[in-house]
């Protein structure tokens, strides 16, 4: 496997993500500049400069002419990705979680952390206004104690908002009422990330508690799960193969103190059906924080707290690899099924 190292960013990698053609990658870190970069040869074509925090995620539209990042200074940003201008800047009461566009690229929807007596928001907007056309209040649980939401994405049609929380659950909302609609525990701890397949139907929730799973969009029923040894901090799923990529490694605080090996700062596949993990890719020397796989299934990209993305190009003998189990017999001949 071919991988390109791609050092443009001065601290940890906090998100990477390949727009909707597979042609160029977006990628976010530490350093308040998120960074565009050409897909096939790894050359950086420009930067987006003006947050003032932590970026901690962004979302490209369809058609890849804007681009909008969430930060840690308390605002989103929508850039032309054309000319990385900032076209227009929305201010909220806390640090900004995650970002994401709904269908069209006439709105958006953010979430936002907890800020003194702010409570942790859900907001969506209309891409020309300033001011949130919804705001959904989420106040401390039963217990009073703060849960934080941690991912936000549109549901298909826009029907639905998708958040995950810090907690291990997962909510359905309406986004014209923002009544909540539905309500499951997926995990123990923290979900670090949700990644779906590109027509929705499935969706991973990578967490904490050492687990991915496979959930069924339609419904939100569990499928599949994926063990490891370590927190999980991304998982994505394959265009073209039945295959899973989950990255993560210990705690960041305790990095180091480990070396690479002990550390396990690797990507694992794993078989969507079948659950088995088949492989690994080493390289960072830290813990993988964000991971993406091109759309057209060549390559992936892998972001870690060494700052490093490694842009990993897959050889012909992982694209030629079959289905290890048959479908059925055929004139007495086994015939393999296709990835």
């Amino acid at each position: 496997m071919r991988p390109i190292l791609l050092k443009g960013h001065e601290r940890s990698i906090t998100c990477v993500k390949f727009n909707y053609d597979g042609d160029l990658l977006f990628t976010a870190s530490k350093d308040h500049t998120p960074s565009v970069w050409k897909s096939a040869d790894g050359d950086r074509l420009g930067t987006f400069n003006g947050h003032k925090g932590t970026i901690w995620d962004l979302d490209c539209n369809r058609l890849s002419t804007h681009l909008l990042t969430a930060s840690a200074d308390a605002s989103a940003k929508l850039w032309s990705c054309k000319t990385g201008e900032c076209i227009r800047t929305y201010t909220h009461r806390g640090p900004v979680r995650g970002v994401a566009w709904a269908e069209g690229s006439k709105m958006f929807a953010t979430i936002s952390d907890p800020f003194v007596e702010h409570n942790a928001k859900i907001c969506v907007y209309d891409v020309d206004s300033d001011t949130p056309k919804l705001e959904i209040d989420l106040p401390k649980d039963n217990s009073n104690k703060r849960v934080n939401p941690t991912n936000i994405v549109w549901m298909p049609l826009n029907e639905y908002l998708f958040v995950t929380f810090d907690n291990g659950a997962i909510r359905l909302y309406d986004p014209t009422t923002g009544n909540e609609e539905e309500e499951i525990m997926a995990h123990e701890k923290k979900i670090n990330r949700v990644s779906f397949n590109k027509d929705k139907t499935m969706f991973i929730t990578a967490s904490t508690d050492f687990t991915a799973k496979l959930h069924d969009a339609i419904d939100l029923k569990h499928h599949k799960t994926y063990k490891t040894d370590r927190p999980v901090n991304d998982a994505v799923i394959s265009e073209t193969k039945d295959h899973i990529l989950l990255g993560g490694g210990q705690d960041a605080m305790s990095v180091t103190t480990t070396s690479g090996k002990v550390g396990k700062f690797d990507t694992r596949f794993f078989h969507l059906v079948y659950e088995d993990e088949f492989g690994t890719v080493k390289g960072h020397f830290g813990p993988i924080n964000a991971l993406d796989i091109n759309p057209n299934g060549l390559s992936y990209a892998s972001g870690a707290e060494d700052g490093y993305i490694r842009l990993h190009f897959f050889d012909k003998t992982y694209l030629d690899m079959k289905d290890p189990v048959p479908e059925e017999t055929i004139d007495g001949e086994e015939k393999v099924a296709e990835p």
